[in-house]
């Protein structure tokens, strides 16, 4: 199937909703049936019917459709955030005495899962350098599980070989899971490079409007079953279907906002490579990136995020190229139609992270604006430094 079918045609049945061009929200809380035994055989049935909206509601089942297709998966699941999707998909690998080798540095709640949470049930964890693949073959134990990838990360996009390291991964019969949230499905699929499942902060491009908080699993439709009998039932960590209608308005533009952002994202990125005030660009497709290739072989393109290390030792010349900029929001997340600027100065002040990166540094997003206004008004923050 083609992108273009799936963002606006799959799983739509316009003859079943009065021909509505939008998806119909199907706000209700359960379903009712005329006889004892219809009850009977959708309560066979209720992973997979309209029964009780915590596990299926038909707005939530085109929202699955279309992101299992993007993915190439077989099906998937949407959750009420990106956390409650990895921690579910986490969750159903692991029990108590196994072990999981995670990339280092991935995204902060998954960290606080894996090394504050999960540690109380006696499930273990080795985090690893991921720019070998031979790094994970060699922190893996007998009760290895799990090898949790983050394909490229949030703040400094370091990238991991997905297809070797589950080629490996399958010879253990060891689960892989990535994170594919900087990307969409646009720019990377890690299912078709072997990955077992595929999670999402749906948050960010997957909506795209900055008004819907949501996750997203992919995988095979066995494996998604069992998520859903077990975790997602039970932890009722679930979208809701005024949220999922959201998101399937967002997805219309899926395609086109991610390669707009990605296109402007590599102008800006030439020209702070070139900027004397910049010491350091973090960015997939940067000419100066030593895992250009890797990028080039596994994405499609770059996406909108990218990292300055600003040319300063002083914290309020920070502060004050961060309060200059005009055209981007000081915020945080990414994904929306609008520019962003996340100094990580700022997390100094957080009780809820550990900040272990300089406090130099800067993610910007590039969101929809034109990518010439947002090089004149970085240029100009940088000049009040």
């Amino acid at each position: 199937m083609d992108i273009s079918y799936i963002l606006n045609h799959l799983g739509e049945e316009r003859e079943e909703y009065y021909g509505a061009v939008a998806p119909p929200i199907f706000q209700s809380v359960n379903f009712c049936y005329k006889t004892v035994g219809e009850m009977r055989e959708k309560l066979k049935r209720e992973l997979e019917t309209p029964f009780y909206t915590r596990g299926y509601n038909p707005t939530v089942e085109i929202l699955r459709k279309k992101l299992a297709a993007l993915e190439g998966a077989e099906d998937a699941l949407v959750f009420s955030s990106g956390s409650a999707a990895v921690a579910a998909a986490i969750m159903s690998v692991v029990k108590a005495g196994d072990h999981i080798v995670c990339v280092q540095k991935p995204y902060s709640w998954t960290n606080t899962l894996i090394s504050k949470y999960l540690v109380k049930y006696g499930i273990t964890c080795t985090f690893v350098d991921g720019g070998e693949a031979s790094n994970f073959e060699k922190s893996i134990k007998e009760n290895t599980k799990l090898i949790y990838l983050e394909s490229p990360n949030s703040l400094t996009y370091e990238l991991q070989d997905i297809q070797a390291t589950t080629t490996f991964a399958t010879t253990k019969n060891i689960i892989t899971i990535v994170d594919n949230s900087y990307n969409s499905p646009i720019n990377q699929q890690p299912i078709s490079m072997g990955a077992d499942m595929v999670v999402h902060s749906g948050t960010k491009y997957i909506n795209g409007h900055s008004d819907v908080v949501a996750g997203v699993v992919c995988s095979t439709h066995e494996r998604i079953m069992k998520m859903m009998a077990e975790e997602y039932m039970t932890i009722g960590s679930v979208i809701s279907p005024h949220d999922a209608a959201l998101v399937l308005r967002g997805l219309r533009t899926l395609d086109l906002r991610v390669n707009r952002s990605a296109d402007s994202a590599l102008k800006v990125c030439g020209m702070l490579e070139n900027h004397p005030k910049i010491k350091q660009v973090y960015y997939p497709f940067s000419t100066n990136n030593a895992q250009l290739e890797l990028a080039k072989k596994q994405m499609k393109q770059g996406g909108g995020l990218l990292t300055i290390v600003l040319n300063t030792e002083k914290e309020h010349e920070v502060e004050m190229f961060c309060d200059s900029l005009k055209r981007f929001l000081m915020a945080t997340s990414w994904g929306g139609y609008e520019s962003l600027v996340f100094p990580l100065c700022a997390l100094a002040a957080s009780k809820s992270f550990e900040n272990p990166l300089p406090f130099n540094m800067v993610r910007l997003y590039i969101g929809l604006e034109d990518a010439d206004l947002l090089i004149e008004d970085l240029k100009q923050a940088l000049e009040k430094m």
